[in-house]
């Protein structure tokens, strides 16, 4: 298999660091934003909706998405459930990730981080994202409280989909999460796992 991921991005860090979790080997190709690198896949094809990650199949056929390719790569593994309805959970903790906390937390994190987008870090939008971001997180302290994973008793693709962003959102977004004792316990319990590689490995 063959992966296109940006460097930078937490969303192609989630598939990176499921098949780091799994043992699993990939050929990963850099494709960070603005680089002559990105240019050239969107040229060849290789990007359906002109961003990574996309990973590539030993057939040549082209997964987009990055909660896509984790369902694609959990598939049969520990990280997806055996019940329906954990299974179900599961999906929902991802698809309120790219609905919602995507949107906010990686959102002044690309603000903040990236030269191309600084100049429409505004006060008042930075103010904003960092007062939406805070709920979102509330979100998932509401739940990480009391328990040690976001769906079922056993780490899941929800876990890895919302450790991405949510892991930088200090360092990278700015926001306090000095209020969220769940989340940070959480957070410890993920790079603990067997086979974690952080955003930079």
């Amino acid at each position: 298999m063959k992966l296109y991921s940006m460097p930078s991005s937490g969303n192609s860090y989630k598939p990176r660091l499921l098949l780091a979790l799994l043992g699993r080997a990939v050929e990963l190709v850099d494709v960070e934003d603005g680089s002559p690198a990105i240019a050239q896949a969107k040229q060849a094809g290789v990007l359906p909706f002109g961003k990574a990650p996309v990973l590539e199949l030993d057939d040549g056929r082209l997964l987009p998405e990055s909660n896509a390719i984790l369902v694609y790569l959990g598939e049969g593994t520990a990280f997806m459930p055996d019940d329906a309805v954990t299974r179900a959970e599961m999906l929902g903790w991802m698809f309120w990730e790219q609905n919602q906390h995507e949107g906010v937390i990686a959102v002044r994190a690309a603000l903040r981080c990236y030269e191309n987008r600084r100049h429409l870090a505004t006060p008042e939008r930075m103010a904003e994202l960092l007062d939406r971001g805070h709920a979102l997180l509330r979100n998932m302290e509401a739940r990480l409280s009391g328990h040690d994973w976001l769906a079922g008793d056993a780490p899941s693709l929800a876990d890895i989909s919302l450790y991405a962003y949510t892991h930088t959102a200090a360092a990278r977004g700015g926001f306090d999460m000095d209020g969220f004792p769940g989340i940070n316990a959480w957070l410890g319990r993920i790079a603990a796992l067997p086979g974690y590689k952080g955003l930079d490995e």
